[in-house]
C-alpha cells in the first residue's frame, strides 16, 4: 500500500486526512509553530499543511495533495465522526503488545479493534462516546502504558505511510473496524493523577538566564513536537560550552514532564550535542 492507496482507503471509511512529511524527501516538508524543518531528525511524522482545518474526505483534493508526491498521510483523529457522533481515539504502543499488557496490569483483555502496525508498535483505533472529552493525556496509565493516546486535535501517520527507517504502515486487517473503547481504558484515560513536580535543577553561576527559556520551551511543547522541540533547544544550549555540565539534567527533566521517555530524550539530547560539536 502506498500512501496515495493508504489516503484513498481511509478516505472511503471516513477518515480525513491530509499531506505530512516523507522520509524520502531531502529536507522535512513539514510547518508548524515552532517546528524547524532544517534540523528536524524525526522525519516523516510533520502535517505539511494545517491539519486541524486543511484535512479533506474529497478524492480530488487527496490525489492533489498527494497523489504520486513524495508525502506521508495523517488521520486528523479529530474530525473523524464515528456512530452516533462517536470521537476517534487512537492508542499509540511503542511495541507491540505495549496496549495488551496495559489491559491485563488492569485486570482486563485488550479488545480487538483496527489496528495499523508502525515501525515500532501500532496504532489501535476505538470509537469513544461523542459527550467524552478527551486529550493526549495518559491519566492513570501515566507509567503503566508505553506509548502515547492521540484524540481530539492530534493525529495519527495512517496506513501506506513510510517510516523513517523503511518501515511501511500497515493495516492489520481492513475488514476490522475501530471497536467501542473498553470501559476500563475509558476510565483510566479520564482519571487525572497529579503530575509530579520538576525536580529542582542546578544550573551554572551564568546559566538561568540562558537556559530558562530554552527550557519552559520545551515544557510547552505541543502533542507531536516534543522531541523536535527538545532537539532545538539542546543544540541551542550546547552553543554555550560554560553551561554544558547543566545542559542535559534540565532539559531530561523537562521532557519528561511532557511524556518523553528518557531513552528518547537522552538520544535527542546527544543528537544535538554531537551535531553541535560537528561544526
Amino acid at each position: 500500500m502506498t500512501p496515495l492507496e493508504g489516503a484513498l482507503w481511509l478516505i472511503r471509511h471516513g477518515f480525513p486526512v491530509f499531506p505530512c512529511d516523507h522520509p524520502g524527501t531531502e529536507q522535512c516538508s513539514g510547518i508548524g509553530r515552532g517546528h524547524d524543518s532544517a534540523v528536524c531528525t524525526d522525519r516523516g511524522k510533520h502535517p505539511c499543511v494545517p491539519f486541524t482545518r486543511a484535512h479533506t474526505l474529497n478524492d480530488d483534493q487527496v490525489h492533489s495533495s498527494i497523489g504520486d508526491r513524495l508525502r506521508n498521510v495523517g488521520v486528523a483523529v479529530g474530525a473523524c465522526a464515528g456512530p452516533d457522533g462517536a470521537r476517534l481515539l487512537v492508542v499509540d504502543s511503542d511495541r507491540p503488545g505495549a496496549i495488551e499488557d496495559a489491559a491485563e496490569a488492569f485486570g482486563h483483555r485488550h479488545t480487538p479493534t483496527m489496528r495499523v502496525t508502525t515501525a515500532k508498535g501500532h496504532h489501535d483505533y476505538y470509537w469513544a462516546p461523542a459527550s467524552t472529552r478527551l486529550g493526549n493525556g495518559l491519566g492513570a496509565l501515566r507509567g503503566k502504558f508505553d506509548g502515547d493516546v492521540r484524540s481530539g486535535n492530534g493525529y495519527v501517520i495512517g496506513p501506506g505511510s513510510v517510516h523513517a527507517t523503511g518501515v511501511v504502515y500497515e493495516l492489520a486487517n481492513p475488514e476490522q473496524p475501530p471497536a467501542t473503547v473498553p470501559a476500563w481504558l475509558l476510565t483510566a484515560l479520564q482519571s487525572t493523577p497529579e503530575r509530579p513536580a520538576l525536580a529542582p535543577v542546578q544550573f551554572g553561576r551564568k546559566a538561568p538566564d540562558r537556559l530558562a527559556p530554552l527550557v519552559r520551551f520545551v515544557l510547552e511543547s505541543p502533542s507531536g513536537a516534543r522531541n523536535n522541540r527538545l532537539y532545538w533547544a539542546a543544540c541551542r544550549a550546547f552553543e554555550h560550552d560554560a553551561a554544558a555540565p547543566n545542559i542535559a539534567g534540565a532539559l531530561l527533566a523537562a521532557a519528561a514532564h511532557v511524556g518523553l521517555s528518557e531513552a528518547e530524550a537522552r538520544q535527542t539530547i546527544t543528537s544535538a550535542y554531537r551535531s553541535r560539536a560537528t561544526r
